[in-house]
């Protein structure tokens, strides 16, 4: 059974992944990271509150004390101003720059936290502890960081590597079914820009994923962060192969921010990953054999393969902002096939408005 999975750059930074199906565990990897002389706050939001007082009981034997901050769920809540107010109850509380935080929660949870601990006193530790699909395999590993800004997503951030991420799989029995269908976006993805025979297993075991069989899911969970772990160990910052892992994303944000964030981040990544993939048919790379399929399969899973009710000279519009930019292009993944992904800075309007006429029809 998968249990550890070690992230490591260059010795530079290494911390492990855990999956576990508790947090039983959770004070014996503390213990690794010397913290009975620490204090340690537990950032959650409202929704991850619910497993605020089991992650307190596994810690508080293995830390000097333990604090919590809630903080109200939602994206709208991942700004600065909730930065602020977290700041605030830091100071309080005396935390200095040897103690921890930890990131209880989501992806919003994850990355505010994570943004928190990179700019408190010019950076503190952190730990984090993914509740959901989509931050376990995405937005917990790699040290990216951030908060959105008048509504453009993740545009204020930091790399800051966390020194542990500890993901108790039963969380995700919690789950709407929505929110884990989400994660499924992310999911797929890797299957698309890394790993065709993944991506196959994603259909082979589609009844098994969706009934949440705990074998089969620490299985996908394990081989998403592995894929993962190593594009990030081979280009931590961006400046290369990560930009793989944006498939979908450069238009998923932009349908993100024109809906007000009333869309999980993996269904507008689900919608921008059909498009991309459309483009990709487009310029002769993948087949429209391949593009149908890649409707079914993503549709299976519960995800939104297009989008009604948005202008789209306002979905290409809202791309221009969008912090992939790149002296005036934009980045776009495309697939030369199915698990092999290339970062592309020549899309142009016209191709972007022919894949949205396409997902609107969907």
């Amino acid at each position: 059974m998968h249990e550890i999975l070690n992230v490591n750059y260059n010795n530079s930074w290494c911390y492990d992944i855990i999956f576990h199906n508790s947090y039983d565990k959770l004070g014996a990897e503390l213990e690794k990271l010397e913290l009975s002389n620490r204090k340690v706050c537990i950032v959650c939001d409202s929704n991850t509150s619910i497993y605020l007082q089991d992650v307190i009981e596994n810690t508080k034997n293995h830390v000097a004390f333990v604090d919590s901050y809630v903080f109200p769920a939602g994206e709208e809540n991942k700004t600065l101003d909730t930065v602020k107010n977290l700041y605030e109850h830091l100071i309080k509380a005396h935390f200095d720059r040897n103690d921890v935080l930890f990131a209880l929660g989501g992806g919003v949870v994850g990355d505010l936290v994570g943004y928190t601990a990179a700019t408190y006193l010019r950076g503190i530790r952190f730990v984090q502890l993914p509740t959901t699909l989509l931050s376990m395999v995405d937005s917990s590993v790699g040290g990216k960081t951030g908060v959105d800004f008048d509504a453009y997503k993740n545009m204020v951030g930091a790399f800051h590597q966390p020194k542990c991420v500890y993901m108790n799989l039963a969380t995700l029995q919690t789950l709407p079914a929505e929110q884990f269908s989400s994660g499924m976006a992310e999911v797929i993805k890797y299957g698309y820009i890394k790993e065709a025979p993944f991506y196959q297993w994603l259909q082979d075991n589609h009844d098994r994923i969706m009934n949440q069989e705990y074998e089969i899911i620490l299985e996908m969970v394990y081989r998403s962060c592995l894929c993962k772990k190593e594009v990030v160990e081979r280009d931590p910052h961006e400046k290369g192969e990560r930009a793989l892992l944006n498939l979908g994303h450069t238009l998923g944000h932009a349908v993100e921010k024109l809906m007000n964030f009333k869309l999980f981040h993996g269904q507008c990544v689900a919608i921008g990953t059909v498009a991309a993939i459309h483009m990709s048919v487009m310029r002769g790379m993948l087949s429209m054999e391949e593009l149908e399929e890649a409707i079914s399969v993503i549709r299976s899973f519960g995800l939104p393969v297009g989008i009604t009710g948005l202008d789209i000279t306002e979905i290409i519009a809202a791309t221009k902002n969008d912090k992939k930019m790149e002296a005036g292009k934009i980045k776009f993944i495309l697939l030369e096939k199915i698990g092999n992904a290339i970062i592309d800075s020549t899309v142009t309007d016209d191709e972007m408005r022919a894949a949205l006429e396409f997902i609107q029809n969907k």
